[in-house]
């Protein structure tokens, strides 16, 4: 069964790694840079398969335009679906995902912001370039003995946690399914929510978002934390209240925040905004703090990563085409 496929979101990088996968495969591909919503989904008239990421809107109206357009599988290059309205699409429209593309680049990355934000290199790098070599405010801690409290264990969170743990850190981590093998196997502890608040140094995102950990940092949860406490989020941005964040920030509870994520990305992030004022006062208050590091959601983006991406999006097509079972299927 041939497959013609309309891929949204796309940039160079994308086209390129796609492109020499598809060589094994031979699909027709079209590339569109827009992400998909209601108001381009008409140009996925005649396609077989839709291939969108993470800023996409797949809602019910969407969902029900690509039915009505005959196209028969809708395909995410990421590993989150929360975008996909799962219950519209039940029974009309299969839905598969990229579950692991490269859990090690992310794990990198993150440890990459906590080791930045900890030693300011951000901040060196732009006092030595103007010729300022003092170290005033440059100080930082040790990480061994330290406490890192990890929230989900997918895994990334296992290869993030061996890292910390060959570095000596103490690592606190939550979640709905506890891997008692893996604790005992690393020296980790897994607890409660409210202790690993109280108790950590630093404090790493890595569970999916959905009803129960939308904002799970909020409010009441940073004042529950520890004076100075380092918030790492390098999952999705609705992981984190931002107002309550700032806040934190301003009040000197959180010490400093690195995030490749942010809840209201989907106008900024994978373009070139650097000659357009910033009208996201949320946004420009987080670029302004010293203390914080913002980056594109480019935690996943390694060469290796970018290969999988493509070789394991385009085998969920095949598979489809050929009948096979989807082993990526996303279902409610």
């Amino acid at each position: 069964m041939s497959m013609k496929i309309a891929f949204f979101d796309t940039k160079p990088y994308d086209e390129a790694s796609f492109n020499k996968v598809n060589e094994a495969f031979g699909f027709e591909i079209l590339y569109y840079k827009g992400f998909l919503n209601k108001h381009n989904v008409a140009l996925t008239q005649d396609v077989d398969a839709v291939c969108i990421f993470v800023n996409a809107v797949a809602d019910a109206e969407v969902i029900d335009q690509l039915v009505a357009n005959g196209v028969k599988i809708l395909a995410l290059r990421c590993a989150g679906y929360n975008n996909v309205d799962l219950s519209a699409a039940k029974d009309r429209i299969k839905v598969v995902r990229v579950p692991a593309y490269s859990p090690h680049a992310v794990a990198e990355y993150t440890l990459a912001l906590m080791l930045t934000l900890n030693r300011k290199i951000h901040k060196a790098y732009n006092r030595t370039r103007e010729g300022n070599f003092a170290l005033d405010g440059l100080m930082g801690f040790d990480m061994q003995g330290k406490t890192a409290g990890i929230i989900g264990t997918g895994k990334i969170a296992k290869i993030l946690i061996r890292i910390l743990r060959s570095m000596d850190v103490n690592v606190l981590a939550y979640d709905l399914y506890p891997d008692a093998k893996f604790a005992e196997e690393t020296g980790i502890q897994y607890t409660s929510l409210d202790e690993l608040f109280r108790k950590s140094d630093i404090i790493s995102l890595h569970c999916p978002l959905t009803p129960d950990t939308e904002y799970i940092i909020n409010k009441d949860s940073i004042a529950k934390m520890k004076e100075g406490v380092m918030i790492i989020n390098t999952g999705r941005g609705k992981l984190i209240a931002t107002h309550d964040l700032i806040d934190g920030l301003k009040e000197k509870k959180i010490g400093s925040a690195g995030l490749d994520v942010y809840e209201e990305e989907s106008e900024y992030f994978y373009q070139d905004r650097s000659n357009i004022l910033i009208d996201d006062d949320i946004l420009a208050r987080l670029l302004s703090l010293n203390n914080v590091i913002v980056t594109s959601h480019q935690a996943f983006f390694t060469k290796e990563a970018l290969h999988n991406i493509a070789k394991t999006t385009l085998q969920n097509i095949q598979d489809f085409a050929d009948g096979k079972e989807l082993v990526n299927e996303v279902t409610i």
